[in-house]
């Protein structure tokens, strides 16, 4: 029979992506509007949402995803199949959320492994001005959002895990075994914003990344200040900024796999001059040198940092989510390339025009994709009064 968490632990969850993570960890409020993106193999974790957002006294929209229905759609598509956007929809699905809760779940983690990238790639960019919306709305503080998982078989056997033993790994993280996980996860945030405010008063010039195969020199830019603890994704452990995409220089290695729309991209390296990419290697490297055509995918949007004292992620669980705030011996690191974080901007970000954007160095793009090392590494950071600092190392923050 397959693994299917107890009750108690999905209504512990739903309360923590509904009662926590939404409205920037405060939860949802009475009469709001929750969009609710559910596959069909998570639907029990979907009917506990439904429950709790009606106990909170808001409403739901749900949009229920049938399971392996993207393949026959490429295989089948013609170009104008692929340029298509359902405008008028999707700007009345924006203007009606005041949240959006999206579950990641999956019965075929390859389900489009030989799908011509260029034919994924047209897809989502046909799909860049409801990215826009969300992101204006979301910048004027009326939109909050989270991301969660939903184990399944063919999750837990990409991972090399059983489903049990995956899910585990979902309990751990979430603290769903906890008697009151959003008590845990108000002190997670609390130490997630003193190491955040203490980045922020070093007043960091520049940072250089310094592991085995990687030597990295990250400038952070003016007007810009550390994140972390927003309950955009849960969980999330890791502390990060958007950097100056202009000034990145050097190379960095990733000993962690990434997935794109069903495809595995394996030891990916990156080199960068005058913030660019100019050299991008992988294992099955087509479609990696695909995504970087798209417009500004090959500049930095994010760098981030998670503190293996914080993170009870322990296994490699083949989902960025919770590979990228992996705990274990080293923690990790990770660069995001493309699509900048405009939150890190320290003002109002709905005042500032695209040009004043450009001009302070946040990237922009369709594509934002995430690359994560879990090698011993060491970070040194530059003041700006000329001092350096190491601050991460041992998969520790040392501040």
């Amino acid at each position: 029979m397959t693994f299917v968490p107890e009750k108690e632990t999905l209504e512990k969850y739903a309360d923590v992506l509904v009662k926590f993570a939404l409205n920037s960890g405060k939860g949802v409020k009475r009469g709001e509007v929750i969009y609710l993106q559910v596959p069909e193999c998570a639907k029990p974790l979907l009917i506990e949402l439904q429950k709790t957002i009606l106990k909170a006294g808001a409403h739901y929209i749900t949009n229920y995803l049938p399971d392996n229905t993207a393949r026959h759609f490429y295989e089948l598509a013609e170009e104008h199949h692929l340029d298509f956007f359902p405008h008028h929809y999707l700007k009345g699905r924006v203007e009606q959320a005041d949240h959006f809760i999206m579950i990641i779940a999956e019965t075929d983690k390859r389900e489009l492994q030989g799908i011509a990238p260029e034919k994924i790639m047209k897809r989502t960019k046909a799909f860049e001005q409801y990215k826009k919306w969300r992101d204006e709305k979301e910048n004027q503080g009326k939109l909050t959002w989270t991301l969660a998982l939903y184990g399944t078989e063919a999750m837990a056997k990409e991972a090399s895990l059983s489903l049990e033993e995956y899910w585990q790994q979902i309990i751990n993280a979430c603290f769903l075994s906890h008697d009151n996980p959003l008590k845990t996860w108000n002190e997670v945030f609390a130490e997630v914003d003193r190491v955040k405010d203490k980045l922020n008063s070093l007043q960091i010039e520049k940072l250089r990344v310094i592991a085995e195969g990687t030597d990295l020199i990250i400038k952070l830019g003016k007007n810009r200040t550390w994140m972390g603890g927003s309950g955009r994704n849960i969980p999330s452990f890791e502390v990060f900024i958007s950097p100056d995409y202009r000034h990145t220089e050097g190379k960095i290695r990733f000993n962690q796999p990434a997935y794109h729309h069903g495809n595995l991209i394996k030891n990916i390296k990156l080199e960068f001059k005058d913030g660019k990419i100019i050299k991008a290697e992988a294992d099955e490297d087509s479609l990696l040198k695909e995504i970087l055509k798209v417009e500004g995918a090959d500049q930095i949007g994010e760098y981030s940092l998670t503190d293996s004292r914080l993170s009870h992620i322990t296994k490699f669980m083949a989902e960025t989510l919770y590979d990228e705030n992996l705990g274990g011996e080293h923690g990790n690191t990770h660069i995001a390339i493309g699509s900048a974080y405009k939150d890190s901007y320290p003002g109002n970000p709905a005042e500032i025009t695209d040009e004043q954007w450009e001009e302070m160095g946040y990237n922009s793009s369709v594509i934002h994709m995430d690359f994560i090392s879990t090698e011993n590494r060491k970070i040194i950071a530059t003041l700006s009064d000329g001092k350096e600092l190491i601050i991460y190392e041992n998969g520790k923050f040392s501040i």
